[in-house]
């Protein structure tokens, strides 16, 4: 199952619809333009059912093989939504809404589980039923949930969820995965902590914030190189500093601190929200100071089912050949985990080769991916559900 020669025929129709969703990005769970195609095409590709507006915006096709009744039911998830970045690339598709751009490649998701449909439409050579899903607000939406809550799982009988990310400095059309662990746990802080606010000539009248935030922020370090087993991952970073104070000589009542946390293991999710917490209150109380402490759980870890990844890697590699089983978790999140959550399956990334690092102003998918993704996301349906 080398790529499949269907997808470099519809290569050229494969990238025109890639390049008028990135001319038209959207934010979040507004991908409404892109949503609307996605269906459009979809009817068009002649696929068995279309279903709108699952989890606000999202977009369900129903595509049954030669045989349903008893088969397999497997669903094929990829993203749609933009991030909120003003485009440098140059190109001559680029972004047209300003501010507004696919700097991670969803645009290339989207248009290659399309042409993917298309050829699982056209052909139908599996036993069970193929389920595509287009999915709204990856990047910090939680669209992932939506659509499971809006019951993706059991309106669709899903019974293995598969999805894919394009990934620079990977070869473009080669592929990587791991069992377990994928991608990490993507939670979010605030820390405020009150003192005694004063002139900075006077630090002895006031409590100093400023001080106190300062400590708390190196302090928070010390979670992860003294409480958190070394061989385990984990990182904790403070990204935001606000004060109640523009003066270079006052010293702020009230500082507010913002941050992440990011961890690929359950236990070590729970360390690192209780260690913030205690590590806060601690310093603060040492000062004379308080700290509020607000830890939100944001996607959960990305977990690849040991079996669900060999049969990934199995198509991966009859697509391109070699493929890299043990490539390194990433400490990013992704939403796919509320689907792996729910049902077994496996999540890969496709080389999108030397290009700028996703979320960056310069980066731009890289359209030569198209048939390795294409061949994928369809090898998946007819090695999981092989005709008769």
């Amino acid at each position: 199952m080398p790529v499949k020669n269907r997808f470099a025929e519809l290569l050229p129709e494969i990238t025109a619809w890639r390049r008028d969703f990135h001319e038209h990005p959207e934010l979040m769970y507004e991908v409404h333009r892109t949503a609307g195609r996605v269906a459009e095409l979809l009817r068009e590709f002649g696929v068995d059912e279309v279903t709108e507006g699952v989890g606000r915006t999202g977009v369900v096709g129903v595509i049954r093989g030669k045989t349903d009744s008893k088969g397999r039911v497997i669903g094929l998830r990829a993203d749609m939504d933009a991030l909120p970045i003003r485009e440098l690339t140059g190109v001559e598709y680029a972004s047209k809404t300003a501010g507004v751009m696919h700097a991670c490649g969803h645009d290339g998701h989207t248009a290659m589980l399309l042409g993917a449909a298309k050829y699982l439409a056209e052909t139908r050579n599996f036993d069970g039923t193929a389920i595509v899903i287009f999915q709204p607000a990856e990047e910090g939406g939680a669209g992932g949930l939506a659509m499971i809550e809006d019951g993706l799982v059991d309106r669709w009988g899903i019974q293995e969820f598969y999805g894919m990310h394009n990934m620079p400095g990977i070869p473009t059309g080669q592929f990587a995965i791991r069992e377990g662990a994928m991608m990490a746990a993507a939670d979010q802080f605030d820390i405020v902590v009150t003192g005694k606010g004063g002139h900075a000539a006077k630090p002895h009248d006031g409590i100093d914030t400023a001080l106190v935030s300062a400590q708390i922020i190196v302090a928070l370090q010390s979670i992860v190189s003294r409480n958190i087993d070394p061989l385990k991952n984990a990182v904790v970073s403070v990204c935001v500093i606000e004060t109640d104070s523009t003066a270079h000589n006052v010293i702020p009542h009230v500082v507010k601190l913002k941050g992440t946390a990011r961890s690929l293991d359950v236990d070590v999710r729970a360390q690192l929200e209780e260690g913030i917490a205690r590590v806060a209150h601690g310093i603060a109380a040492a000062y004379g100071a308080t700290a509020e402490v607000d830890f939100e759980r944001g996607y959960p870890v990305t977990v690849n089912d040991v079996d669900a990844t060999q049969y990934a890697a199995e198509v991966a590699r009859q697509v391109a050949g070699d493929v890299d089983l043990g490539v390194d978790p990433m400490m990013g999140g992704e939403d796919f985990s509320y689907m792996l959550e729910a049902r077994p399956g496996a999540y890969i990334f496709v080389g999108n080769g030397d290009t700028e690092m996703v979320h960056h102003p310069g980066y731009n998918f890289d359209d030569n991916a198209i048939p390795a993704g294409s061949s994928w996301y369809a090898g998946m349906v007819e090695a999981r559900m092989p005709a008769a």
